[in-house]
């Protein structure tokens, strides 16, 4: 369609050199046999712009149509009009449910309003009766409808308070129509010749580069705006603390397994098998394949002696342990789940132990009730040391050195309970905007029950601590409700606005 209107402007300016489209609209109706798209007439008259084919200046139409009410009115009257002749043509009256049934719900709605407003009727009780006599008024607003269709639409000869009313009341609806009057341009010719925008191969193999005429370069124009990918707040922060803890001399664990055993994710860790945690309402269970393949075997008689009788100075839980409860898989509840097998494998592998620092940054998963603060899903940090002869002290000094790389410097310690560390400690930072100290982590030096089916030396303490990502990202990018940063809810523009995440370390 486009190349057929293009040859047609062409070939009609083609019979002098004073010819002239006059409008668009109804060239492209009356004169072109068949008539074309004025759409597409309109399209290729810009496209000839662009090469000087053509000169063109703008033609502006504004011209009324009637809605679909409008149509209606000016078929059987305005509303107001109907409901008087149904109230005049009942004597006394009507009650609403009359009235509408006589001349609808839709035109009784409108037309009641206007009658009153009008004060061709008022309430008489239950009834609407009428206040004046059908001689006595006049149906304007079909009047003013009649004569704007028979004027095509065009307002020119009628009052602009007239127009207003019609407009308010969305009888009529204003359409702009934009048309072009079209010349000779400065490098008219009969038929056009496209320019290449592309210096090719094949023009250089063949020499048409020579004779072939090419677009000009804008140097003005801006290039279109290049796409790509953005990286979510969680992960800014992720790189930063990542790259902190690298600097600390810390090497990352492989947390690429979301789907653990209970052995690994519980057991090993001496959290018994009757603990709360396990139970279905905290954690997702996994229904196929419900349970592992394997476990160390050596191991897990171990970690299963410890639980039922005890040892290294505990007496153990005194149950019986269940390998069907140890087999059990899940989503992971804590990244912890992968510190325990990298011990195991610190414990195990050849030339013996050696001292070790692992951190990990990854996914994990809790049945919990969703709110402003808490989701099913959420990043943890974890960060252990395992060496000879750990106290306390340096839990507590590798704590204060990260947190300070990360601008928390005013830090509390409370002592606290978990099944797999003792002594245990939550982690209180001093939050300036908030005024207030918040707990921001967890930590603890895991218990001999732990490390000793593992084969470590009997010497050799890990001191362990964690946080989620969520709410340290939440302070820094100031966001109040964590579904505004993690879920289907998140804005998808705040990941391509979100700043750069970087953290001034204090000395």
């Amino acid at each position: 369609m486009t190349d057929a209107c293009e040859t047609a402007i062409l070939t009609y300016l083609a019979s002098s050199p004073e010819a002239k489209i006059e409008d668009t609209l109804t060239w492209a109706a009356d004169e072109c046999k068949p008539p074309l798209d004025h759409l597409a007439v309109v399209g290729s008259v810009k496209s000839l712009l662009v090469d000087a084919y053509v000169s063109a200046s703008d033609i502006t139409n504004s011209f009324y149509t009637l809605s679909k009410e409008g149509q209606s009115i000016l078929a059987d009257g305005s509303q107001e009009i109907r409901v008087l002749v149904a109230l005049v043509e009942s004597g006394d009256g009507l009650t609403m449910p009359e009235l509408q049934e006589k001349v609808g719900k839709a035109v009784c709605k409108i037309g009641m309003g206007n009658c009153m407003k009008n004060k061709w009727a008022k309430k008489d009780g239950a009834k609407l009766v009428p206040q004046i006599a059908l001689n006595e008024v006049a149906d304007t607003v079909q009047a003013e409808l009649k004569a704007l269709s028979d004027a095509d639409g065009i307002a020119d000869g009628m009052d602009d308070k007239a127009i207003a009313g019609l407009k308010r009341r969305k009888l009529v609806n204003l359409i702009t129509r934009k048309s072009f009057c079209v010349t000779r341009g400065a490098s008219y010719a009969p038929t056009r010749v496209k320019k290449a925008a592309d210096l090719t191969k094949e023009m250089l193999d063949s020499g048409a580069w020579k004779t072939t005429p090419f677009k000009e370069y804008n140097f003005l124009t801006l290039g279109e705006k290049v796409g790509g990918g953005y990286l979510h707040p969680l992960l800014k922060v992720r790189a930063e603390f990542r790259k902190i803890l690298m600097q600390m001399g810390f090497d990352e664990m492989p947390t690429n397994k979301w789907v653990e055993s209970s052995f690994w994710n519980f057991d090993t860790l001496f959290q018994p098998q009757s603990h709360p945690a396990r139970d279905a309402h905290d954690t997702f269970f996994i229904k196929g394949p419900g349970s592992t393949v394997s476990v160390p075997e050596d191991y897990y008689e171990r970690v299963k002696t410890m639980h039922e009788s005890g040892g290294a100075g505990s007496i153990g839980y005194r149950y019986d342990f269940k390998r069907e409860e140890a087999f059990k898989n899940l989503l992971r509840t804590h990244t912890t789940a992968i510190s325990s097998q990298m011990l195991y494998k610190l414990a195990n592998q050849k030339g013996g132990f050696t001292p070790q620092r692992y951190f990990s940054i990854d996914r994990v998963f809790r049945n919990e009730t969703m709110d402003a603060t808490h989701l099913c899903e959420f990043h943890q940090v974890e960060g252990m040391v395992a060496d000879y002869d750990l106290s306390l002290g340096d839990l507590i000094g590798t704590i204060e050195t990260f947190f300070n790389k990360i601008g928390i410097t005013q830090l509390r310690f409370k002592p606290a309970f978990n099944p797999y560390t003792e002594p245990s400690m939550e982690i209180f930072g001093y939050h300036p905007d908030l005024k207030q100290w918040t707990e921001i982590g967890n930590s603890g030096m895991f218990r001999p029950e732990m490390l000793a089916p593992m084969g470590l030396p009997e010497n050799v303490r890990v001191i362990a601590w964690g946080l989620s990502l969520e709410r340290p990202t939440m302070i820094k990018y100031r966001i109040k409700n964590i579904r505004d940063l993690f879920g289907h809810k998140v804005d998808m523009a705040r990941t391509r606005t979100a700043p750069v995440c970087r953290y001034d370390a204090t000395e």
